[in-house]
Formats: structure tokens, C-alpha cells, sequence
């Protein structure tokens, strides 16, 4: 239960009015940003600003303006890297580590496809994963040990939504090559302890890969604290634009991968009969990339860091624990997941007593108001939980107390609808 002191912190927003959507549409309450964000202005500005005073394709030209395209990839790289702590020892960015891709979604395909050949991964070899995954983060590795004889391996949950230590032991053993795990859950909302996931892989000689997209868009997330090979993660999500995704990686790790995708840039020659590739990360980044895109994310991260992530997160926890505890107060909801709210990251699923979600979500939008429903792409967890399909609301720094209100008198309209009382 927040105090009035923390009710009064989450009264109002001080940040719609940089959001345009919510600025100018003040009737819609959006309460789907795990799937994705709303974008502030500063980042609908900068990708016009960049097909207005630097549109040229990158790495494909001498002249002015392909030179300053390529110049703000490089400059994202590095702003990038040190937004998730990957600097060398003196704290410089290693922007060569930061490979773009199109989401999230990619870039944990991408290590799908590559780290078998690293790790030599076949018959009697263990993949583990968790039960909570995204299916981006299940479907490359059904795929991979399917085609390898490797064994897929799930770590389950506790009745209190978390992966024990004794868990971690128990399925992560000297069978096991990768480890492949999300940092939060897209639908418990919870935060897994990667860091402890992370040791126990590399104490085995596995390596340790993250899915980032629902972490890193609301936490301060230190690469180097996590403990991991790999992390995954998307540009919409946290202010950027779609169809940008990250995978960061290790150096010595990313030059020992080979490339996913082939064609223009990605080489350094080709002859008749074979290719060198070029180096890292241009490796893995075949084709035109969306430099407009990478330019708008850097404005997305300058953004976050102007309002300071430690702050938004706090916010986000406030807003979480008042949405919990409202949604708790009905007595014909059911929170799918923990009850404690300061445990869910952004995201928080429910169902409601005899009324199917998407008949909730329908009804709900006819008042504006904006979430979730389905399985979330995480049929394994939701069978695993009994669920079949939930609702979600997933709050974002942008929210205010009115929102959450909203959304619940509501819930309270549809059980109207349903009930009659």
C-alpha cells in the first residue's frame, strides 16, 4: 500500500506533455508500453532531422552526407554501450560490441543461429532456458535442438514466480552449453536473478545469453554486473522507433560467431569462390541499416538519461505497487502473478472472474482504455501457470494515478456489463 506521500508523487505526470500521442489524444489511457512505448518528441524530431540534413546511405559513400549517416551509427553504437556499462577499464564505450538488428526478436535468432557452431553444441549437449520465456526466446532453441540432438531444458518456477538457487543447480549442469534466459517476464512482470543465472552457466562452461526487452527499458542494466555473453534488446520499447534491435556481445565472443545474414557491407572482399568477412560489428549487418532509426534511438537514450533512469524506475515501481493493489481491491479480479507490486517491472496480468480477456480488452477500449490481452507469446508460461489468456496492464514512467483509476472503474464497468451489479 503506497503512502500519501507516494500517492501524491504519482498524482499526475510531469512527462505526457513530451509524449505528442498522449499530448494531443488526453482522453486515451495507454497502458500497454511492454508491448511497446509511446515516443517523446525529442525522438519523432530527430528521424526527421536526419532525412531532412543527412539522408545518404552509410558506408557507401565518400561524400558529405553518407559520411555523417555513418558518423551517427557509430555515434548510437557508443551511446548505446555505455547506456547498458559496456566500457573497456577506463570507462570508454565499446561501440564495436553493439550490433544493430531489426527487435529483439533477431538478435536472440541471431545467437540462435550462431553459438551452436561456437560451442559445438550436439547430442547429449543441454540448452537451458526458463519456463516464463517470450516465444523469441523459445522457438530459435526448439529449432537449434532439433536440429543438433541437443537437449532443451527448462528451469521452472516456485509458487512465488522466482527461479530458486536450488533450481538454478539442479538444471544447469556440465551438460549444458548455452543458457538462454529473459531478465524479466514479459507477462509475471517479474526480474530474474540473471547475474546468479549467469555464474552458475559459466561455472559449468556454458554460455549466457539475456533477452533485455522488457529490462532494459526500465532499469539501470549493467551488462558488466549481469554477468552475460549476450544481451538482446529493442528500440521501441523504451522511446525509439520500431523495427530498431540491439544484440551486445562480448568482443572475443562476437568475432568467433559467424554472420547470420550475408550480402553487401558485411564483407571486406569477395572473389568467385569465397568471402572475408568484415570485422565486428559489420559482420552481422548485411544490407542498408535503418541509420535514421539508430540516430533517433541515440535521441530516445539522450531523453531517458535527461529524466534519469534511477528516477523512472522508482516512478514505474510506485505506479506498479498502486495498479497492484487497485486491481486486488476488486473482488472478481484475479493477479496472475505476485500480489506484491514493487516486484513487477512495468507489466502486471490479471484475469477476470468468468470474463474471457479479450472481451475485457474489447469493452475496456470502448472507454480508451489501452492494454493487453492473450498469451502474451508465452503459451508455454501460461499453460504452466493453468492460464489459457490473460489481460495486462504494463505501466510506463509516462502513467499517472488517473490512468490506473481509469482503468479500473473500467474493469468495474465490464463486470457491469457481464454481472448486471
Amino acid at each position: 500500500m503506497l503512502t500519501a506521500e507516494q500517492l501524491v508523487r504519482i498524482e499526475q505526470s510531469p512527462y505526457k506533455a513530451d509524449f505528442p500521442l498522449l499530448a494531443k489524444n488526453p482522453e486515451i489511457i495507454f497502458l500497454d508500453s511492454a508491448a511497446t512505448s509511446q515516443r517523446p518528441e525529442a525522438v519523432l524530431a530527430a528521424e526527421r532531422t536526419f532525412y531532412e540534413t543527412m539522408n545518404a546511405n552509410p558506408l557507401r559513400g565518400l561524400y558529405r552526407l553518407s559520411v555523417e549517416a555513418t558518423a551517427s551509427i557509430e555515434e548510437a553504437r557508443k551511446h548505446i554501450a555505455a547506456f547498458i556499462g559496456a566500457v573497456d577499464a577506463q570507462g570508454k564505450p565499446q561501440g564495436s560490441e553493439i550490433v544493430f538488428t531489426r527487435n529483439a526478436s533477431e538478435s536472440l535468432n541471431l545467437a540462435a543461429r550462431t553459438l551452436p557452431q561456437v560451442v559445438d553444441l550436439g547430442p547429449g549437449d543441454d540448452v537451458v532456458i526458463s519456463i516464463m520465456e517470450h516465444h523469441s526466446n523459445i522457438i530459435p532453441w526448439q529449432q537449434v535442438c532439433a536440429a543438433t540432438g541437443a537437449n532443451l531444458v527448462y528451469l521452472r518456477l516456485n509458487d512465488d514466480y522466482q527461479i530458486t538457487p536450488e533450481e538454478i543447480e539442479a538444471k544447469i549442469g556440465p551438460a549444458a552449453k548455452i543458457v538462454s534466459v529473459t531478465h524479466v517476464s514479459n507477462v509475471l512482470g517479474v526480474e530474474n536473478d540473471i547475474a546468479a543465472i549467469a555464474a552458475r552457466a559459466h561455472e559449468m562452461g556454458a554460455l549466457m545469453v539475456v533477452d533485455g526487452a522488457q529490462s532494459v527499458p526500465h532499469l539501470a542494466v549493467d551488462v558488466r554486473e549481469l554477468g552475460c555473453d549476450l544481451l538482446a534488446f529493442s528500440a521501441h520499447k523504451m522511446g525509439g522507433p520500431m523495427g530498431i534491435g540491439v544484440l551486445w556481445g562480448k568482443a572475443e565472443l562476437l568475432d568467433a560467431m559467424p554472420p547470420f545474414l550475408t550480402g553487401g557491407e558485411m564483407i571486406d572482399s569477395v572473389t568467385e569462390t569465397g568471402a572475408v568477412w568484415a570485422p565486428v560489428p559489420q559482420k552481422f549487418e548485411a544490407g542498408t541499416q535503418d541509420a535514421a532509426g539508430s540516430y533517433a534511438f541515440d535521441a530516445a537514450l539522450t531523453y531517458l538519461e535527461s529524466l534519469g533512469m534511477p528516477a523512472l524506475e522508482e516512478r514505474e515501481r510506485l505506479l506498479a505497487t498502486y495498479l497492484t493493489d487497485e486491481l486486488q481491491a476488486l473482488g472478481f479480479v484475479k493477479i496472475v502473478g505476485p500480489v506484491d507490486g514493487s516486484r513487477h517491472v512495468g507489466a502486471v496480468s490479471f484475469t477476470v472472474d468468468g470474463i474471457h480477456p479479450h472481451d475485457v480488452a474489447s469493452i475496456l477500449d470502448m472507454s480508451n482504455v489501452c492494454i493487453r490481452a492473450g498469451h502474451h507469446c508465452a503459451q508455454p508460461l501460461l499453460a504452466y501457470l493453468g492460464e489459457s489468456s490473460t489481460c495486462r496492464a504494463s505501466v510506463a514512467f509516462y502513467n499517472d494515478k488517473s490512468d490506473i483509476d481509469a482503468l479500473v472503474e473500467g474493469l468495474k464497468t465490464v463486470w457491469q456489463v457481464f454481472n448486471g451489479n
